[in-house]
């Protein structure tokens, strides 16, 4: 096993009613105003937003407003959230909705705290040194960004879309509520459920020694997941499916899954972020669309934990042919994502990208040839390429 640090400094406000404790929570950190963030018109039609602001005026805390935040979160609001935070003396972002929004906001606090372009830090050329503190409202069980120290933002002039982590950005708190999720399209809610498992599975498919405490750990968290969904498709206002779901989606990622790990392989991420980026297409269902065809690629460079995922995990007969098992266990998980109504390939996504796109594709995710990705087995331009011509 790997040397590990384990760190979640987020305090979790879990149940119903619970966003009602909003603007105390804000209050104990002392701030002078606050910046609301939100997404859609939803929040404000279905009262939330208005019980959000009343619980901050409440608790005697000024606050402003910014909506308008859109799945694979656009870079200009950040750029417009961060003036508007400067300008109005803002000192903590409390982000209400799912990770887009989350996401945004983190930008916007490295934004507010650091001097040049807060896109330097998603394109790799300098590292944040501050990041204004973040609490959450969370409405969406998926990206587990209300734990994490990761953030995703897409840059409209390219449609390029990069990932930044640092634990500066670790919100301070997070409220759950799972009645809040309740309103979700299915569609929303299965893609949320995809993204919780691949965090998961993404750690556990590595090249490490890996702990059994660690293992025994994700393998049930993505059971749990599994299970939850197919009650949430005939059941949406389940309570008890929902919290289940929410829960898994901040320990999916916030660390506990990676102890004693390499860190995993994220490929199927990076090939995702590419289609998001160049696509518009929601994180859950590109990761599903695109798992199966990077899962074959590289069954080869660790066939034992692709065949103990089956065994464990999608309940695959050990017949002692360990590619063999590997391959029963992705076809498995292809299965289990079309019984939940989630793409298994680009056509089913819903996108037909020809092949000049799909070269584009593999060109943006090896940043023109200059990175590798993944571990299970290191991609190169050409490994990519391959890889998005077998998900069409």
């Amino acid at each position: 096993m790997e040397n590990f640090q384990y760190y979640t400094p987020t305090k979790v406000i879990f149940g119903k009613g619970t966003e009602e404790r909003t603007g105390a929570l804000v209050k104990e950190y002392g701030c002078k105003k606050v910046l609301v963030h939100y997404g859609s018109s939803s929040a404000e039609r279905s009262g939330l937003l208005g019980r959000i602001c009343h619980s901050l005026d409440e608790a005697g805390v000024n606050w402003i407003s910014l909506g308008g935040v859109v799945p694979n979160p656009h870079l200009s609001l950040v750029y417009e959230g961060i003036e508007l935070c400067k300008r109005e003396s803002v000192d903590f972002i409390l982000a209400v909705g799912g990770g887009s929004v989350v996401d945004s906001a983190k930008a916007i606090g490295y934004g507010v705290l650091n001097e040049g372009d807060v896109w330097d830090f998603y394109s790799r050329k300098r590292k944040a040194g501050a990041c204004l503190p973040i609490g959450v409202v969370l409405t969406i069980a998926a990206a587990g960004s209300e734990m994490s120290a990761s953030s995703v933002i897409t840059n409209e002039d390219g449609g390029i879309k990069r990932g930044y982590s640092s634990d500066l950005s670790r919100p301070r708190f997070a409220v759950m509520n799972p009645e809040l999720t309740m309103t979700l399209p299915e569609y929303q809610t299965m893609s949320g459920c995809v993204d919780i498992i691949m965090h998961t599975l993404e750690r556990y498919l590595n090249q490490s020694d890996n702990m059994e405490m660690t293992d025994r750990i994700s393998e049930q968290l993505m059971r749990t997941v599994m299970k939850n969904a197919l009650i949430l498709l005939k059941d949406p206002k389940n309570y008890k499916a929902r919290a289940e779901v929410m829960w898994a989606g901040s320990l999916s990622h916030n660390g506990l899954t990676g102890c004693g790990t390499d860190g995993g392989d994220w490929a199927t991420h990076q090939l995702e972020h590419e289609l998001g980026g160049m696509f518009d297409v929601a994180h859950g269902a590109g990761l599903s669309a695109v798992w199966g065809s990077w899962a074959r690629y590289v069954l080869d460079g660790r066939p034992d934990r692709f065949a103990q995922f089956g065994f464990h995990v999608m309940d695959v007969e050990n017949t002692g042919d360990i590619i063999g098992d590997g391959m029963r266990g992705i076809q498995a998980l292809e299965e289990y994502f079309r019984s939940i109504h989630m793409p298994v390939c680009m056509e089913e996504l819903g996108i037909h990208p020809d092949d000049g796109q799909i070269k584009m594709l593999a060109d943006k995710c090896s940043f023109q040839g200059q990175r590798t990705i993944g571990c299970v087995k290191v991609l190169d331009k050409e490994d990519m390429y391959r890889i998005y011509q077998a998900a069409r």
